[in-house]
């Protein structure tokens, strides 16, 4: 009997999650039963993509970097990294400011939406605490990104996802030193990582047999979380629609990079990273997705180890295409219906610069996005009496469109690396690994 492939059985659970949530919607005790018995399993999912991310990143930036074996190699790579995310960043932004400014989405909303929106989300904790991250943001001094990217302790940020930059500096500094080395001195120790790395993805094949059913439990979990209020978005319908014509666009922007630079036919790309993509959605989390984009990437496109473990880990941290676009659209929506007078063409460029700023080293975790927006009308000169109330105006919305730009981060750190292993030539026939490749030996 023919397996059924993985993006299939995650599309059926995906599928099974929102049928199985609607009905629980609408039982008095489907939403405890969610929280006691659905819910603990989609969170076991998550915790262990977190649990090897960083593992993955530390044995995949050294392998990568220290088969090599050429210090300019790695340069060169470095350089088109940064300037195909650097490029397609600013696209996002320019789409989003594009689409807001031509559909005008915030002259579609009532008076009276804003106001009952207002009403029950103005003590909402969530908003405060991200206005008070982005304040604690601003203030650092102009290159404390720079700073932050060093660590004082490797341990420690081994310990924290959101110290991701870290593990990648120290990573990196490690790989490059590998191959300053003379290769027999160092020989235990790039064995060692060969072998770990090997261990890791085969890691990632055994936690991959449990997505369908984790994507099941999260998606679950979001529909009866919501209590089905969906009166409460109808009157966001143009915002979010907005925003969704931008995230699709900037799908066939990237299929149509891969088309000209990759050589690659796009519906077959998309059909390699569907299983990340899918996750993407589930998890609103790139750092989470990030073991199955690389073993997608890696396996089934057939990007370089070097190039996929040095492009994919940078990109799950400072390129954020889907969240610069949605920072744009949202932007401007707040503007245009609490402070229309600061809708001017500089403050529009001044957005395009902030946005891209803001995404560096922005956390890969949920929500984060929210934090960047804060940063964004802040540079702006946005009254700060009304930022809760505009930030009140999305949040209720904020939870879809975050699983879908989730989605448009993964795919254009997918896209990139592809594309950076093309123009270098480490773009190879894939070759896909299973999780029992090696069982038969084993009994």
């Amino acid at each position: 009997m023919k397996k059924i492939p993985l993006h299939w059985k995650i599309m059926i659970g995906m599928i099974l999650g929102v049928v199985v949530g609607i009905l629980l919607t609408y039982t008095s005790w489907g939403k405890d039963f969610t929280y006691n018995w659905i819910k603990p399993w989609g969170d076991i999912f998550i915790r262990m993509l977190k649990m090897i991310a960083i593992p993955l990143i530390l044995a995949s930036l050294v392998k990568g970097i220290s088969d090599m074996k050429d210090i300019l190699k790695f340069k060169t790579i470095g350089l088109r990294t940064l300037g195909w995310y650097i490029l397609t960043t600013v696209t996002a932004i320019i789409i989003g400011l594009v689409l807001v400014n031509t559909i005008r989405p915030g002259t579609k909303i009532s008076h009276e939406t804003v106001i009952k929106l207002e009403q029950s989300l103005k003590d909402n904790q969530a908003i405060s605490s991200k206005i008070k991250t982005a304040q604690a943001q601003k203030e650092k001094p102009a290159l404390q990104f720079i700073v932050d990217m060093v660590p004082d302790n490797v341990f420690k940020a081994m310990t924290e996802n959101k110290l991701m930059l870290q593990v990648i500096f120290f990573s990196v500094l490690l790989g490059l030193t590998l191959i300053l080395i003379p290769a027999h001195k160092v020989r235990v120790v790039k064995e060692f990582f060969d072998g770990f790395n090997e261990i890791i993805l085969k890691m990632v094949d055994l936690i991959m047999l449990t997505a369908p059913y984790a994507v099941f439990a999260l998606i679950l979990n979001i529909i009866v979380s919501t209590g089905g209020d969906w009166g409460l978005m109808k009157g966001l319908l143009w915002y979010a629609a907005t925003v969704v014509a931008g995230l699709m666009i900037m799908i066939v922007f990237y299929m149509f990079l891969l088309r000209i630079f990759a050589k690659k036919n796009p519906f077959w790309f998309l059909k390699q990273i569907s299983p990340a993509q899918l996750l993407a959605f589930s998890t609103s989390s790139s750092a989470a997705t990030l073991p199955v984009t690389m073993e997608r990437v890696e396996e089934h496109v057939g990007v370089d180890k070097e190039v996929a473990g040095f492009v994919l880990p940078v990109g799950a941290t400072v390129n954020m295409d889907g969240t610069s676009l949605y920072q744009a659209v949202a932007a401007v929506f707040i503007l245009e219906i609490f402070w229309p007078e600061g809708l001017t063409f500089t403050n529009q460029i001044t957005i395009i610069l902030t946005a891209l700023l803001a995404s560096i080293g922005a956390a890969a975790v949920p929500g984060a996005g929210m934090v960047m927006l804060v940063i964004v009308l802040d540079s702006l000169g946005f009254p700060p009496e009304k930022l809760a109330m505009g930030l009140a105006l999305i949040f209720a919305i904020d939870r879809p469109l975050d699983m879908l730009r989730t989605v448009i981060n993964v795919t254009g750190d997918a896209t990139v690396s592809t594309l950076v292993a093309k123009s270098v030539g480490k773009l190879r026939k894939p070759k896909p690994k299973e999780w029992d490749d090696y069982l038969h030996e084993k009994l």
